[in-house]
């Protein structure tokens, strides 16, 4: 009797696996967008590397004893940061100086001050001689001259003191470091070199017989090679001399501030390559790479049917193809495709 109860449960487990297997999988969930027709230009990928277009070399004005450096190469620092200290030790004992200078200065001018009026009143009754009366008026404007040229000596020490502490002109990124504590510097020595990080470009060459394509201030899509990151570029202008073997022109294209960005670092630049012509615009995200080669999916009889695409141009989050039986109007798979199979049931779950 034991025996006939697993021959049953075993019969009937061989009938709910022939059903499972009969129905298959259930239908992939997936999200689906709609073909559009739009006129854009065929373009092309080419690599540039990257640059900042404002570079200050900052050196000092002023001849000292580096005393800190507060950045190291790699370091971002925004405008107004401290990034050299110079020693103030001896300025400031000269600042201290002049300043009792221009007291001692002081109590002359009240001193020559008091004399002078004293032989003016007589001079004016004929009590002193005239020379006596000019040698006291020359005193009185010397001690003034005196005052004058100490406080003139005071800016110009407190000028040398702020400019003892270098700051970044603007903000941006260190390039290089050229210098370290403890050392002597003369005015005019080079202590860092900063890079803009609101001026960084991209330096990529073209054909010159591809620059009729090209308009200033259009878009163009950047990818950064070492991150693999897409971004977009504006085409600002080109360099004014080609290079003379290949004649090739440099494109000057800016891109928006990058983390972690170095200057020679390389970017993959789409440009146009051609006029424009009416092609099929889809979704980036459709495309999936099968043996190095572009395909889409679509759907036919609520089952997934793969079809080959052939790439124009990038456009950012969108594609241009001009395969005939890609159509405006028509949709494809932009969510769940990763996974999908030809003839695999599918059933939608939302459109873009």
């Amino acid at each position: 009797m034991g025996i006939s109860c697993v021959s049953v449960v075993a019969l009937l487990l061989t009938d709910v696996v022939s059903v499972i297997a009969a129905d298959g999988p259930p239908p992939a969930r997936v999200v689906m967008a709609k073909v559009t027709e739009q006129e854009v230009a065929q373009n092309r990928s080419v690599i540039g590397v990257l640059y900042y277009e404002r570079v200050s070399d900052i050196s000092t004005e002023v001849a000292g004893l580096v005393e800190s450096i507060k950045v190291n190469q790699g370091d971002h620092v925004k405008k107004g940061d401290t990034l050299v200290l110079l020693n103030t030790e001896i300025l400031g004992q000269e600042i201290a100086l002049t300043r009792t200078r221009i007291e001692q200065a002081e109590l002359r001018i009240q001193n020559t001050k008091k004399n002078f009026e004293r032989l003016e009143k007589l001079y004016n009754k004929a009590g002193v001689s005239e020379k006596d009366f000019d040698d006291a008026l020359y005193a009185y404007q010397d001690a003034q001259k005196e005052k004058q040229a100490n406080q003139n000596s005071l800016k110009k020490l407190l000028i040398q003191k702020k400019r003892s502490a270098i700051s970044a002109p603007f903000a941006g990124i260190i390039l290089s470091k050229d210098v370290d504590s403890g050392a002597w510097v003369q005015q005019g020595k080079q202590l860092v070199s900063l890079g803009s990080s609101d001026d960084v470009y991209v330096r990529a060459p073209i054909a010159e017989n591809l620059l009729q394509f090209i308009e200033m201030g259009s878009a163009v899509p950047v990818t950064i090679t070492a991150f693999g990151r897409e971004i977009t570029g504006e085409v600002i202008d080109i360099d004014p001399v080609a290079d003379v073997k290949t004649k090739n022109i440099f494109l000057k294209i800016k891109i928006e501030p990058q983390p972690l960005v170095a200057q020679n670092m390389s970017a993959t630049v789409h440009v146009p390559a051609g006029p424009k012509q009416t092609l099929r615009v889809l979704p980036r995200a459709a495309v999936i790479k099968f043996q190095g080669k572009d395909f889409v999916y679509t759907a036919k009889e609520g089952k997934a049917a793969i079809l080959p695409v052939n790439i124009v141009t990038f456009m950012g989050t969108s594609v241009a193809v001009d395969n005939p039986y890609i159509v405006a109007g028509m949709s494809v798979v932009t969510e769940g495709n990763e996974r999908l199979r030809p003839d695999q049931p599918i059933a939608v779950a939302g459109e873009e």
